[in-house]
């Protein structure tokens, strides 16, 4: 049995980078807040659709992370097989790439190859196996909870946003209303 995910860590690595770029509209601008009130309905527009791509991109890495959490958990409960029964000899079915599979034999059920990172693999017992899966899953499980405090607070921005484009629009309207009442009444 091989835990095998080679994206795992560079997806780990872009999400720490994108936890540290921070989902708050004051850092897009060099630390300093930015009121939302004091920009132009163009400029909130641009700002909008700046979060909003930021939104789609870091939603689509949780989703990225949420699946490659699905593959420790399985590789860990495929660990966790090999060890109740006695396995040595049983039948199974290898898999050469995602869709193609070949049949095989187990032939030493207490140790497996686990990959480090990279094509880089290591033999371990089944014990330290399931501790470095779980480590691996700890990080993940960070990182997912990092990505969507982004999401929420990039989330919280694009209502801001919005709420402020009505304001404008709102402002907009009045005062082509009082310059419409002051031309009729001219």
């Amino acid at each position: 049995i091989c835990c095998h995910y080679r994206h795992e860590e560079n997806l780990a690595r872009q999400n720490h980078d994108s936890s540290k770029a921070a989902a708050t509209m004051s850092d897009q601008q060099g630390g300093s807040v930015l009121d939302p009130d004091t920009l132009s309905l163009d400029q909130l527009s641009q700002l909008k659709t700046q979060e909003e791509n930021k939104l789609t991109a870091i939603t689509q890495r949780y989703g990225q992370l949420r699946a490659v959490s699905a593959r420790y958990h399985a590789s860990k409960d495929a660990i966790s097989e090999l060890q109740g029964d006695a396995t040595d000899g049983k039948e199974i079915m290898v898999p050469l790439t995602d869709s193609v599979y070949v049949p095989g034999k187990i032939r030493k059920s207490d140790k497996v190859m686990v990959e480090l990172g990279t094509g880089f693999y290591a033999e371990k017992n089944l014990d330290d196996a399931i501790a470095f899966v779980d480590r691996k899953i700890a990080l993940i499980e960070t990182n997912s909870s990092n990505v969507l405090k982004i999401i929420q607070a990039t989330q919280s921005n694009v209502e801001s946003i919005n709420v402020s484009m009505q304001g404008k629009l709102l402002e907009i309207r009045a005062k082509q209303e009082g310059l419409k009442h002051q031309a009729a009444n001219a």
